[in-house]
């Protein structure tokens, strides 16, 4: 019987700031006091600080001519670099997730954003099919018919695919693997879009705020929707002062005046 599953988001890699090298730089540079001034430590907003100061040579009054003073607190700071939207100095941190239980639906539409992106997806040309794990948005699950039809029909395909793995003996001793690829990739035809699957997805906080900008708006295909909603929480978490200036609206939908950092 096909596994009805939700998809799910985690981080599974973020910036990770070598603090003695950037202490030393700083002291080269005559910035040292940039470090002093710290209470707490965020390593992405800290990247993106000191990319932002390294534009400007902004970390004390003075080390520029042309700067007379700066800002001394880091959310101050960076809720500025967003209201300007220099977006650049936000490229430099980047974030890796696992997508997990999310469609292939969901995967034709995401990987439509490529910029300042990677993104490694099972592949079901390795990978056979024992069973379908498929996500019902709350209203499909609510209608009691449609599910059990949907459920007979995954249940076919599931027979399908192991009755195919038998037909061609794909478990018999000595099948080569080239052998076994080339079958699990035509079996593969046989399972439905809305199979789920899981991806690793790498992208920038500059990204990042455009993915759940775009992809939280209402008119979003709506488990696009939901994962772009967990992306925009885990964010909010990690990096406050980079997605402070967010509202989300009765719709779901990520608001900022300040669109295309």
């Amino acid at each position: 019987m096909p596994t009805p599953v939700t998809p799910t988001v985690r981080i599974i890699s973020r910036p990770n700031l070598d603090r003695d090298e950037l202490d030393r730089y700083l002291a080269e540079i005559g910035g040292q006091d940039w470090t002093a001034q710290r209470t707490e430590y965020n390593d992405t907003q800290d990247l993106v600080e000191v990319a932002g100061r390294t534009c400007y040579r902004s970390w004390a009054p003075g080390l520029n001519p042309n700067v007379t003073r700066v800002r001394t607190d880091p959310d101050a700071y960076l809720g500025n670099i967003v209201a300007h939207r220099h977006g650049s100095v936000l490229e430099h941190a980047q974030y890796t997730f696992v997508l997990q239980n999310v469609s292939r639906v969901f995967t034709h539409e995401w990987v439509r954003h490529r910029q300042g992106v990677a993104i490694s997806q099972e592949s079901l040309r390795y990978v056979r099919l024992t069973d379908l794990p498929f996500w019902y948005p709350e209203w499909a699950q609510n209608d009691a018919d449609l599910v059990s039809r949907g459920q007979q029909v995954l249940t076919a395909l599931e027979d399908f695919q192991a009755w195919m793995a038998d037909h061609f003996q794909l478990d018999a001793p000595g099948v080569l693997f080239h052998e076994k690829k080339a079958k699990t990739s035509f079996m593969r035809r046989f399972a439905p879009e809305g199979l789920a699957t899981v991806l690793v997805w790498s992208a920038n906080i500059r990204t990042l705020r455009h993915v759940v900008e775009s992809r939280t708006d209402e008119g979003a295909e709506e488990e696009v929707r939901l994962v772009a909603n967990q992306i925009g929480e885990l964010m909010a978490t990690e990096v406050p002062a980079l997605f402070a200036d967010y509202v989300i609206d009765d719709t779901g939908a990520w608001l900022t005046t300040n669109r295309k950092v």
